[in-house]
């Protein structure tokens, strides 16, 4: 079939007037980036799974910007701790940071509802929430403190470490002095279970840990072998107690200033970046595990053990959710009890 001279001019002036549009449509999208170098700071190591997860967002951040746009990395605390981060995120003086979901509920209680104890089985769970209606919500309502939410990566689960003795059960948490994140939620189980928690910014740590300051602390695997605990720290006990998101926060002040083009690379990077980082902190997880092993003395408390420390921690649940909210807490029920169903 041969098309007629009419519409063959009416189809080529069609094809050249769609390539005009898309050739426009890219200039005006590349106009909409700017250049700009952002800053993103956080308390841990550069080679933990969250610092592998904050270089893979700055490549895809200069990659989908065609290298307009660029992050640096600050890991180890070089520009200060978990507090001084949020401030400055929220002052816009920083543009990103990450820190765990407890440090979140001094400006909004319902973060809470992440740490409290034994909530999730898996890490699987944990996903589930913190990307489901849960962690939207609360996401979004960090706009009103300045910030801008842009998912919640994974720490892990907490274990702990002590220069004492092995936790074996509720009893060993006797007369401890551990370090916890200021969070009340952590303040008041470690209280509860007889420890004597000490509120201290991850910076501090190490040190704390090395002129016996404190005894011990909790965090998960892959910190514990990154922040080189083992050399300060005799016993390893995988309590997996509670289990910690990593929100990444950025300043509004600087989302803010960003074109709708721009939002949408940092957008599209920070969920590539989560997912990333994800896969980054299972795999480490088994790994670090078996490391620790040839450096501390690692046990595993039995599972009736465990009964007997969410049986004891129960009060420090029922009296924070209350400050969460019933709608809230039942909002994370209704989510856990239909992923366990499917099992």
């Amino acid at each position: 079939m041969q098309i007629g001279k009419p519409l063959f001019r009416l189809a080529v002036t069609a094809a050249a007037s769609l390539s005009v549009c898309l050739a426009l449509t890219a200039t005006v999208a590349a106009q909409e980036v700017k250049a700009r170098t952002l800053k993103f700071a956080f308390s841990l190591a550069a080679d933990h799974p969250l610092g592998q997860g904050a270089q893979k967002f700055a490549d895809l951040v200069a990659e989908k910007s065609g290298g307009k746009m660029r992050v640096s990395i600050y890991a180890n605390a070089v520009l200060g701790g978990d507090p001084q981060n949020l401030s400055a995120v929220r002052g816009g003086t920083l543009d990103f940071t990450s820190m765990a979901t407890g440090l979140l509920a001094g400006i909004d209680k319902r973060f809470m509802v992440f740490d409290l104890p034994f909530l999730f089985n898996d890490a699987r769970e944990a996903y589930a929430v913190s990307d489901g209606p849960v962690g939207k919500r609360l996401l979004d309502g960090l706009a009103d403190h300045g910030l801008v939410g842009l998912g919640i990566w994974d720490l892990g689960f907490r274990n702990m470490t002590n220069s004492r003795r092995p936790i074996t059960g509720v009893q060993d948490f006797q007369g401890l002095k551990i370090r916890v994140i200021a969070a009340p939620v952590y303040i008041e189980m470690f209280k509860t279970l007889g420890a004597n928690p000490v509120p201290m910014t991850f910076g501090e740590v190490y040190g704390a840990l090395e002129s016996k300051a404190i005894d011990g602390q909790d965090n998960p695997v892959g910190v514990i072998q990154s922040a080189k605990f083992a050399e300060v720290q005799k016993y390893l006990s995988l309590t997996r107690h509670i289990y910690t998101g990593m929100p990444f926060l950025m300043s509004k002040k600087t989302w803010d200033g960003m074109s709708p083009a721009e939002r949408q690379i940092i957008l599209d990077a920070a969920n590539e970046a989560k997912q990333q980082e994800r896969k980054i902190s299972q795999t480490k997880e088994a790994v670090a595990i078996d490391d620790l092993r040839k450096l501390m003395q690692v046990n595993e408390p039995s599972p009736q053990a465990v009964d007997g420390l969410r049986q004891a921690v129960k009060p420090v649940v029922d009296k924070f959710a209350g400050e969460i909210g019933t709608d809230v807490m039942q909002q994370v029920a209704t989510e856990l009890s239909a992923l366990r169903a499917k099992r």
